[in-house]
């Protein structure tokens, strides 16, 4: 094998060990989602794996991670995301879209920023018990009702509440309000 060979299977193979524990994941969850053996993934991180494109593919995919995140050499930890790199994360009630701050999956929270066009609503998604959400304002006026309960806030206040309650979002605006949302997910059976 070449030299140039030899170490993008070493990128490969490192690449791969962080970004699958980053995630979380084990040699097997890895093999299952990327629906390759989990001996693959074993000996693409040995080093020895001779992948085919459509291997790599899988892989990246089920790592929600680019092919050349895989393959690249080391290098400083900073990247700048374009504007049009952070996908909405999904329509969100009308008039609402939210943003993701965080790239790359998060097991265990959502971070986004929720903007509100004038006259949004969202409803809340309850969560499982031992959810705990944050909200904060940057701009606007922002009411969030959680249980029943209205709460109204100005630009700069934080409301904390259990995601296991019904909640929802209102833009009281004339304009467009913008916040920062902090979902942290509680884990099966707590």
């Amino acid at each position: 094998m070449s030299e140039h060979g030899s170490g993008v299977s070493a990128h490969l193979a490192r690449n791969l060990v962080s970004l699958r524990g980053a995630r979380g994941l084990s040699q097997v969850d890895l093999g299952k989602k990327a629906a390759v053996p989990r001996s693959t993934i074993a000996n693409l991180e040995s080093g020895d794996g001779n992948p085919s494109l459509a291997v790599l593919v899988k892989v990246a995919r089920a790592l929600d991670a680019p092919i050349d995140e895989l393959l690249a050499a080391p290098r400083e930890k900073v990247r700048k995301y374009a504007d049009a790199e952070r996908p909405e994360l999904r329509r969100a009630g009308r008039g609402v879209s939210m943003r993701p701050i965080v790239m790359g999956p998060s097991p265990h929270e959502v971070m986004a920023i929720v903007t509100f066009a004038r006259g949004g609503v969202m409803p809340g998604m309850p969560h499982l018990p031992g959810t705990r959400e944050f909200f904060t304002l940057i701009e606007g006026h922002l009411a969030i009702i959680v249980a029943g309960e209205k709460y109204e806030l100005s630009p700069g206040e934080l409301l904390a509440f259990p995601g296991n309650v019904p909640h929802g979002y209102q833009n009281l605006f004339k304009g467009t309000s913008v916040g920062v949302s902090v979902v942290l997910l509680s884990g099966a059976g707590v």
